[in-house]
């Protein structure tokens, strides 16, 4: 079974108390920067669940209890004396604060010795210098016997168990080094008596030839520490191999911990090296001043260009001697029978939202005495207790705001005109019940070069960066913006205007070739940048909630379709003498992660472009979880299915995709729960764009009378049923 690293990536963080960052890297080794704080994990791919969770623990004790100094000052110990003693402590510290950590520990290093990760099956473990029976001692030595001798050795391993800071690791580890190198000091001696007496063939004991020895060797220091370290020699016999101790040594002779060595190698033998290194990615904080094309500057650009259409037109009608038309008339003629027909929805929106804060308001009611009596139940006193004055306490209502995200993207054009009435709907809902909102549509063309109609002269496009570009942050282009195209700040005389406008420029995009006027060419229809609107919400919704003082809002995505996976910023370094620059590199989903460290999660990036999508909107949820994040998606009728198939596979949870298809048959409009969003509303293009009026001729038959009623009914249900949801969510 693989291994889910982001799960182990967490239980780092739950065992640290804190929010590490943890990466999962193709590293032999595990290390810890202790000024970032930043935890790397090998990819321990062919390790079982328990012997990971084991070396993650070990990871992390370090992390927590080993201290960010420089010890090597301190002390001339070897690096692997103070890792045995120091790992002794560090999990001795690890099972005592989390004590179900200790069955980990004995079933980790139960499998690993199992597996002779330590290299000891073969080998006689009396004859392994002190070090590495320590080592064994404190990691094995529940299942196997790991001889250790009374005195001086049982002090040392008493001394190693009783540490509780790193000094005295450092101490311990001493102590443990200069034991280990007298008695490697012993055995070099022994080696040396042995091999003078395979060279000289001599017959002598070893005590003889020791009195022969000089006398910076010591007189009879070897036969002393002959019984000292247990080894004795009969007759003059001489050692062999097998009864020399197998103690480690290095080129330069010094002691080693030989098991340490093999469980390292043995532990670097459960890295993969396969495939793709992780990538870790984190979502910049955008500067929403060179984002956000403020609700004065668009309107301007929409009032400049129609105004100079109007100019020309009316110049060209007196050329030509003709009678000089509003060029607008048709498509303000249509606005204004709009707005009479959706009275009715918008009032229902306002009923459905009254009554249900109403309710709200009354469940959360208290009711408590006040201490006066109540002189009308004075003469209930022999049956009744409650002789006081009741007083009902109604809780304040929450503050609510709306943040509207439009696309304005080149798929749009052909039902821009029937979401915008679902959003008019919605803005005139917030207008008559006093909700703040604001609507920005994003888009890759306000940021390009403008035109100046009165110098007839092209300027320069803002291409200013949205934040400072670092390697591994993910890319917002410099084209995109966030066009602040409807507020609550204006009048509603200003707010109607704007409506306006944005109205003449839906109906221009859906009838290009039979419209009389033309759109701004920084209005234009661009593509789909949503995934970046996404990543600036970090930033706007705060902003939003702080500027109103509103207590609950609701983020209402208003789209008809999917986006492109963002790219991610790198270094790139052309040739060797030039300096390295920041570029962009696509993503690959299987290796990369996306990263907030101010919540220390991480999100695996997929494959399918609505899943990054997803990921971006659980990131928002959990940055704030107390928005609602709705999205409304139009569709046509050959794209429902397709869409419905996205977040509801046929073959897994069969009853809810029926439910919704069944829904779409029937009502052209369904709710999806599943997606990243907190709904998701799927509506027909066609049935948002009939008229729910019960409208008739004067001569017209009873089947066309009958027809036009179904026809009536059906829009008014569809549009209850999804207002009805949404204003569920709203209140």
């Amino acid at each position: 079974m693989s291994v889910r690293h982001e799960i182990k990536s967490q239980l780092a963080k739950l065992l640290a108390t804190e929010d590490l960052v943890v990466e999962h890297k193709k590293v032999s080794t595990a290390c810890f920067n202790v000024h970032t704080r930043v935890l790397t994990l090998p990819m321990w791919e062919k390790a079982s669940n328990t012997v990971y969770d084991l070396l993650v623990g070990h990871e992390v004790g370090h992390a927590l209890f080993t201290p960010d100094e420089n010890w090597l000052e301190k002390t001339k110990v070897p690096q692997q004396f103070v890792n045995v003693v120091e790992d002794a402590r560090i999990e001795k510290l690890m099972k005592r604060k989390y004590a179900g950590l200790a069955k980990t520990f004995f079933n980790g290093y139960k499998e690993l010795n199992d597996d002779d990760f330590f290299q000891i099956a073969d080998d006689d473990i009396s004859t392994f210098n002190l070090a590495d029976r320590a080592n064994l001692w404190f990691k094995v030595g529940n299942y196997v016997n790991i001889p250790i001798e009374s005195g001086e050795e049982t002090e040392i391993i008493n001394l190693i168990a009783a540490t509780e800071t790193f000094a005295d690791s450092l101490i311990a580890a001493e102590e443990l080094y200069k034991y280990c190198k007298k008695e490697k000091e012993k055995e070099q001696k022994i080696a040396d008596i042995d091999a003078h007496q395979q060279q000289s063939g001599s017959t002598s004991s070893a005590d003889e030839t020791m009195e022969q020895s000089t006398p910076e060797e010591g007189e009879g220091d070897s036969e002393d520490k002959q019984e000292q370290s247990g080894e004795s020699n009969s007759g003059g016999s001489t050692l062999d191999n097998q009864s020399t101790p197998q103690s480690s040594t290095d080129e330069d002779g010094n002691v080693e911990v030989r098991t340490a060595d093999s469980l390292e190698d043995k532990i670097r033998d459960l890295v993969s090296m396969d495939g793709y290194e992780n990538v870790y990615v984190e979502i910049p904080k955008v500067n929403l001043e060179t984002v956000i094309a403020s609700n004065k500057e668009v309107h301007e650009e929409i009032d400049s260009c129609f105004a100079n259409q109007q100019d020309r037109h009316n110049l060209t009608a007196q050329e030509k001697n003709f009678t000089s038309i509003n060029l607008f008339g048709v498509s303000d003629q249509q606005f204004k029978e709009f707005k009479i027909s959706a009275q009715k929805e918008v009032n229902y929106l306002v009923k459905e939202f009254e009554c249900r804060k109403a309710a709200d308001s009354y469940a959360r009611a208290t009711t408590s005495r006040t201490g006066v009596l109540d002189c009308s139940k004075l003469h209930t006193y022999k049956y009744n207790e409650d002789l006081f004055k009741k007083v009902t306490t109604l809780a304040d209502g929450k503050n609510h705001g709306l943040v509207f995200v439009l696309d304005w993207s080149g798929s749009m054009s052909n039902v821009l005109t029937d979401t915008c009435k679902q959003l008019f709907n919605l803005i005139w809902f917030c207008r008559k019940v006093s909700i703040p909102f604001e609507v920005y549509a994003f888009t890759n063309e306000w940021r390009r070069c403008t035109y100046d109609f009165e110098t007839h002269q092209h300027l320069s496009a803002d291409r200013s960066p949205h934040y400072e570009k670092k390697e591994n942050l993910l890319s917002v282009d410099e084209t995109f913006s966030m066009m602040n195209i409807l507020t609550s700040k204006v009048s509603s005389k200003e707010l109607e205007r704007q409506m306006l406008n944005i109205w003449r420029l839906a109906l221009c995009f859906g009838n290009t070739y039979s419209c009389n006027y033309t759109y701004p060419n920084r209005m234009c229809l661009s593509g789909t940048p949503l995934n970046e609107a996404l990543v600036s919400l970090h930033q706007i919704l705060p902003k939003f909630q702080k500027e109103n003082k509103i207590q609950k809002v609701q983020c209402i995505v208003l789209t008809d379709g999917e986006a492109n996976h963002l790219t991610r910023h790198v270094k790139v370094q052309r040739n060797l003498e030039s300096e390295p620059y920041i570029g962009i590199r696509r993503l690959t989903p299987e290796s990369t992660f996306v990263r907030d460290r101010k919540l220390g999660t991480t999100y695996k990036v997929e494959y399918e472009w609505h899943k990054f999508t997803d990921l971006l909107l659980t990131n928002l949820k959990d940055n704030f979880p107390t928005i609602n994040f709705i999205g409304i998606r139009i569709l046509s009728s050959r794209d429902a299915n397709n869409f419905i198939r996205l977040y509801h596979n046929h073959g897994e949870n069969l009853k809810d995709c029926q439910k919704v298809v069944a829904d779409w048959k029937k009502l052209k409009s369904f709710c999806i729960k599943n997606s990243g969003y907190d709904a998701y509303f799927g509506m027909s293009s066609t049935a948002l764009s009939q008229d729910s009026e019960f409208e008739v001729s004067d001569d017209a038959t009873k089947t066309q009378i009958k027809s036009a009623f179904i026809k009536s009914l059906k829009t008014k249900k569809l549009n209850k049923k999804v207002l009805g949801e949404f204003i569920s969510l709203v209140a």
